[in-house]
C-alpha cells in the first residue's frame, strides 16, 4: 500500500503528466455531459424505455447509452473505427495505399485525411437510418423532412465532435484518446449492472443466492480479467541477431534482440465481425415472418448451443482472417535483411519469412481459441442466472477493450515515471500492453 501511494505521489510531481492527466479528465467529462443532450426536435418525454440488444445493444455500449437516448452523439466514434478500418485494409489490398503507408509521416498525413472524409461520408449514411429506424415516431416533434435533414447535420457533427475530442486526447492528453473515450463509455454501464445484480441477489427483488452468490460472481469476474490479460499479453519472443559494424574507434550491431509476435494479433475485430454475421439470421426472420419458427431461431437466441458454438467458429476463422492481413512475415523479415538482422539458424530471406509464418500459425490458434471461450462467457454467465448486463463485462468486446486500454493508458503513465528517473507502476518488471513489449517503447491503439 505504502509503494501505490508512492508512486501516485510521483506521478502528481511531474507537472507534464499531471497537465495531462488533469486534461484527459476534463475532456471525458465534457464527453459524458454532450452524450445525454438529445437530438433538437425530439421529446425526451416520449423515448420511454428505447433499450437495444443485439447488435443495436452493443453500438449503444460502444457510445455510452448515447444511441439509446437518442442524443447528438448517438453514432459515437464508430463510423470513424469503421472507415479507419476500411483505410487499413485497403492499404493491403491497393498499391496506391500502400505507396502512401511506405512514404512516413506524409504519407500518414494523407491516409488521416482520408480516414476523415470517409468518417464524414460514413456517418452521413448511418445518421439517415438512424433517424428512420432508431427514433420513435411519437417522440418526433417537427416534420420528418424538416427532422431528417436536421438530424443528419447534427448527428454528422457529433460524430466528428467526439473524433475531435479522442485526437485532442491523443495528442495534449495520456494518450490512445478514441480508445479511452469508447473504455468511458463501457464503463459508464457499471454501476448500473451492479446495481441490478445487487437487486436480483440481495436486494428486495432477490432472485435468490443471497450474498454468497454475488461474492463468487465477483470471484469469478476477477479471474476472468486475470485470464483476458494474459491473452492480451501473451506473446512469443523470436530473437534477432544484428550484424557487427565498426567504424572508426566504435562497434554498431552485434546485439541480440526480439520480434514479439502476439497470440492475439487481431484484437476485438474478430468478434466484432462474427457478432455483425451473427444477426443476419434474426434479420432474415424479420423480413421473412415464415420463417421465425424455423431452425434459424437458434442463432437469434445468444444462449443456445448453437448460436455458442457458431459463434466460436467464426471468432476463429476470423482470426486467421484478420492475422493474415494485419501481420506480414514478408515485410518483417525484408526489415530485418535492410538492417542486419537474421533469426539464429534461419537464412535470411525466403526462409525467415517462412519460419515467422510458421510461428505466427502456431500461435494464432490457440489465441483464436481462447478469444472465442472469451466472446461466448456472457451467454454461459446467463446460464448461471447472472443478469445480461452484468453479465457483458464477463467477456466480449467490452472485457477486451477496458483491458486493452487500461493496460495502454498505464503504459503512458509508467513510460512519464521512468523519464524521470523514478520507479515503474509495478516493483517487478514493466508494464505490457497489447504491443507486448515495455512501455516506455510502445504506443498501442485500439
Amino acid at each position: 500500500m505504502k509503494k501505490l501511494f508512492t508512486t501516485l505521489s510521483n506521478i502528481w510531481k511531474i507537472q507534464e503528466l499531471k497537465e495531462r492527466i488533469l486534461f484527459t479528465l476534463l475532456i471525458l467529462l465534457v464527453y459524458r455531459f454532450v452524450s445525454h443532450v438529445v437530438l433538437p426536435g425530439v421529446d425526451a418525454t416520449a423515448l420511454g424505455n428505447n433499450e437495444k440488444s443485439g447488435l443495436l445493444g452493443l453500438l449503444d455500449m460502444f457510445a455510452g447509452g448515447s444511441f439509446s437516448r437518442v442524443s447528438i452523439l448517438a453514432l459515437g466514434v464508430m463510423p470513424y473505427i469503421s472507415a479507419s478500418i476500411v483505410v487499413q485494409l485497403l492499404g493491403i489490398a491497393v498499391p496506391s495505399f500502400q505507396k502512401m503507408q511506405k512514404e512516413g509521416e506524409s504519407g500518414r498525413k494523407k491516409m488521416n485525411q482520408i480516414t476523415r472524409y470517409l468518417t464524414v461520408a460514413i456517418t452521413i449514411v448511418q445518421s439517415v437510418g438512424y433517424v428512420k429506424t432508431q427514433v420513435p415516431p411519437e417522440a418526433i416533434l417537427l416534420p420528418n423532412t424538416l427532422f431528417l435533414v436536421l438530424s443528419t447535420f447534427v448527428l454528422t457533427a457529433g460524430t466528428l465532435f467526439v473524433m475531435w475530442l479522442g485526437e485532442k486526447i491523443t495528442d495534449k492528453g495520456i494518450g490512445n484518446g478514441t480508445s479511452l473515450i469508447i473504455m468511458v463509455g463501457i464503463i459508464a454501464r457499471l454501476p448500473v449492472a451492479i446495481s441490478q445484480e445487487f437487486s436480483a441477489r440481495v436486494g428486495s427483488s432477490s432472485e435468490g443466492g443471497g450474498p454468497v452468490a454475488l461474492v463468487l460472481e465477483i470471484v469469478a469476474l476477477f479471474a476472468v480479467v486475470m485470464f483476458t490479460i494474459l491473452i492480451v499479453q501473451g506473446v512469443r519472443k523470436v530473437p534477432v541477431q544484428y550484424a557487427k559494424k565498426i567504424v572508426g574507434n566504435r562497434q554498431f550491431g552485434g546485439v541480440r534482440q526480439y520480434i514479439p509476435l502476439k497470440v492475439n494479433a487481431a484484437g476485438v475485430m474478430p468478434i466484432i465481425f462474427a457478432q455483425a454475421l451473427m444477426f443476419i439470421p434474426g434479420a432474415i426472420m424479420q423480413f421473412v415472418p415464415s420463417l421465425q419458427g424455423s431452425w434459424l431461431i437458434q442463432f437469434s437466441n445468444t444462449t443456445s448451443l448453437a448460436y455458442s458454438l457458431t459463434f466460436a467458429f467464426l471468432i476463429i476463422a476470423f482470426t486467421f482472417f484478420y492475422t493474415a492481413i494485419t501481420v506480414n512475415p514478408t515485410q518483417m523479415s525484408d526489415d530485418m535483411k535492410k538492417n542486419g538482422g537474421f533469426i539464429p539458424g534461419i537464412k535470411p530471406g525466403l526462409a525467415t519469412s517462412t519460419f515467422i509464418d510458421d510461428v505466427i500459425s502456431k500461435i494464432t490458434f490457440p489465441g483464436a481459441v481462447f478469444l472465442a471461450i472469451i466472446a461466448i462467457l456472457p451467454s454461459i454467465a446467463v446460464k448461471f442466472g447472472i443478469k445480461q448486463e452484468f453479465a457483458h463485462f464477463f467477456g466480449g468486446t467490452s472485457l477486451l477493450i477496458l483491458v486493452g486500454v487500461v493496460l495502454d493508458t498505464l503504459q503512458q503513465i509508467e513510460s512519464y515515471l521512468l523519464m524521470r528517473h523514478y520507479d515503474g507502476l509495478m516493483k517487478t518488471g514493466r508494464v505490457t500492453g497489447r504491443t507486448g513489449v515495455p512501455a516506455a517503447s510502445s504506443n498501442a491503439a485500439l
